[in-house]
């Protein structure tokens, strides 16, 4: 008997599941068409099934997509944060782990631990997503490459250049980028580099990854310019991390460096005046609100995954 699907990193799943469930999340937005956001999705894959969402960090999109993507599937969703939980009070992963298994079909968690995730999978006898940790970001890649996808093709090929702080968010576009076939162009301070776990992973799945300190060395000729807050929650280092990456702004002149029709995105919040500025991020050449909105359509395709209905 085969254990639950979990989706807990991009470097854990092979190409053709990345690929089927980026292709599922196509088809559900194109489906929905005209259709109010309440409207349940014709195949209903959730139906009569809950997710629980445990959050131990804030959260905007991945809590409203989430229930959003739940509700559009034909399920429903139960919320709570780890303080409301015994999770919060001593009970271990492991235990909560095994509650929630024999009361919910799956759970997305949100943690500043990805060791909480990765037990919390690990004792699961239901689907557990990685919802955000401190390691890895996988859902917002999916939306992000969602939303390339739609403006530019394949992204097989493409060269996406990340500029600013090797985060969790950048480690996902690593895992990514060895299967399904993109060039990645990162630029950040040498203190802030990507994990050298993470640059091997890439490696060792065939991604094309180029390394520099110079933001208009990765961005020239791109097709997709990313970028990140420099400062994330936990971080302690905030005037170090400013100084550091000042230099990495993303304006105008940089991304006039990247290919014809290059788009920028941020998987927000962003910081206007630090990572990049209001000329980007409200300029024709941002879809970051294009990709906030894809948040649903690939949580929605990433739970049918899970569900085994891709």
């Amino acid at each position: 008997m085969t254990g639950p699907r979990h989706f807990v990193d991009l470097w854990a799943l092979d190409a053709a599941t990345l690929r089927a469930i980026l292709d599922d999340a196509h088809r559900r937005k194109a489906a929905r068409a005209g259709w109010t956001q309440g409207r349940v999705d014709a195949d209903a894959p959730a139906a009569g099934r809950t997710l629980a969402m445990i959050f131990e960090k804030n959260s905007t999109r991945t809590r409203f997509s989430f229930d959003a993507a739940m509700r559009q599937l034909g399920g429903a969703s139960i919320i709570s944060t780890g303080a409301d939980m015994q999770l919060g009070r001593g009970e271990t992963v492991e235990d909560t782990a095994r509650v929630l298994s024999r009361m919910v079909d799956a759970v997305m968690l949100r943690t500043n631990e990805h060791d909480t995730v990765e037990r919390f999978a690990g004792a699961a006898d239901v689907p557990v997503i990685n919802g955000l940790t401190g390691a890895s970001h996988p859902c917002q890649i999916i939306a992000d490459l969602m939303t390339l996808e739609a403006h530019r093709g394949p992204v097989a090929g493409k060269t996406i250049a990340w500029v600013g702080d090797g985060n969790n968010v950048c480690a996902s576009y690593l895992h990514a980028a060895g299967k399904l076939g993109f060039r990645l162009k990162i630029a950040s301070p040498a203190q802030y580099s990507p994990s050298g776990a993470d640059l091997a992973r890439a490696v060792e799945a065939g991604g094309r990854v180029e390394l520099s300190e110079d933001p208009r060395k990765a961005v020239r000729g791109a097709d997709c310019v990313v970028a990140d807050t420099w400062v994330s929650m936990g971080d302690v280092d905030y005037d170090a991390r400013m100084i550091a990456l000042s230099p990495f702004a993303v304006d105008d002149d940089l991304m006039d460096l990247a290919g014809p029709g290059a788009m920028f995105l941020h998987c927000l919040p962003a910081h206007r005046g630090e990572e990049v500025t209001d000329e980007v991020l409200d300029g024709p050449r941002s879809l970051v609100w294009d990709a906030a909105e894809n948040r649903i359509h690939a949580q929605k395709s990433i739970l049918a995954w899970c569900f085994g209905a891709i």
